[in-house]
Formats: structure tokens, C-alpha cells, sequence
């Protein structure tokens, strides 16, 4: 059982961090022209996010949720605002 919390923890934290670096990679103005939190809420949102993969498996929870809701809602439109290419 440990194993598989091991490995779903490195997945978590690997995600988590994607979505923090690409966060910090976009425009600031990006994020207020597709209408969604500014870039600074955004990489507290990923930094505490990445850091609660270690507390457990409601950390990791709250991880999951940040990260996909960073890549699935705030990334795509990111992307359309800027004419970047998914």
C-alpha cells in the first residue's frame, strides 16, 4: 500500500509542479484578459498546492484539485488568449 500512495504522490507532485512552472512561464495580463485569478493567486495556489502532496492523502487530494483545475479550466484559455497553439 505504501508503494502506490508512493507513486501517486510523485505523480501528484510531478503535475503540481508542471502547472506551477507553466503558470509562471504565461503574461500576467494574460490571466485578466481570460478572466481568471491573477498570476500571482495562481503560483500561491500551485506553491501550497505542491507543498500539501507531502502532508498526505488530503494534501495530495487538494494537490490534484489546484493542478487540474489550473491545467483543465485556466491553461487552455490561457493558451487561446495569447494565440499559442495547445
Amino acid at each position: 500500500m505504501v508503494t502506490v500512495i508512493s507513486v501517486l504522490q510523485i505523480a501528484v507532485l510531478v503535475t503540481t509542479v508542471y502547472a506551477f512552472v507553466h503558470a509562471a512561464m504565461q503574461r500576467p495580463d494574460a490571466y485578466t484578459a481570460a478572466e481568471k485569478l491573477t498570476k500571482p493567486v495562481w503560483l500561491v495556489i500551485l506553491g501550497v498546492a505542491a507543498a500539501l502532496t507531502f502532508i498526505g492523502v488530503f494534501g495530495m487530494a487538494i494537490a490534484a484539485c489546484a493542478a487540474g483545475v489550473y491545467l483543465v479550466d485556466v491553461r487552455p484559455k490561457l493558451l487561446d488568449i495569447q494565440g499559442k497553439s495547445r
